[in-house]
């Protein structure tokens, strides 16, 4: 199986062709997938937005924290992102309480 004359090479093993074509297919799958997930990240405006965290004191109410971190925008919505952020079944807060708000 050796090369008796130049410019001729020796026939390789096909098992090596084959492994060489499943990394190539598997660098393309990876490339793909991480071009997939930078478009996605971009798409949806880069990272998660931050949250900030507030502590409930006496007399507050989700609605109040909301109104008053937020006095521009709709205090419905802003109410319901807070009570999904906490994963609160209900809209009873205690004081003392920590909860987390959209920054």
């Amino acid at each position: 199986m050796y090369a008796t004359a130049y410019g001729i090479r020796p026939l390789r093993s096909t098992r090596h062709a084959g492994l060489r074509h499943f990394r190539r297919l598997a660098a393309v799958i990876g490339l793909s997938l991480a071009v997939s997930v930078s478009l996605a990240v971009v798409a949806h405006g880069g990272t998660a937005p931050t949250e900030a965290r507030v502590v409930v004191q006496p007399g507050d109410t989700i609605w109040s924290i909301a109104a008053e971190r937020y006095p521009s925008d709709d205090v419905r919505a802003r109410v319901e992102d807070i009570e999904r952020l906490n994963r609160l079944s209900s809209p009873l807060i205690t004081a003392g309480e920590t909860l987390r708000v959209p920054a």
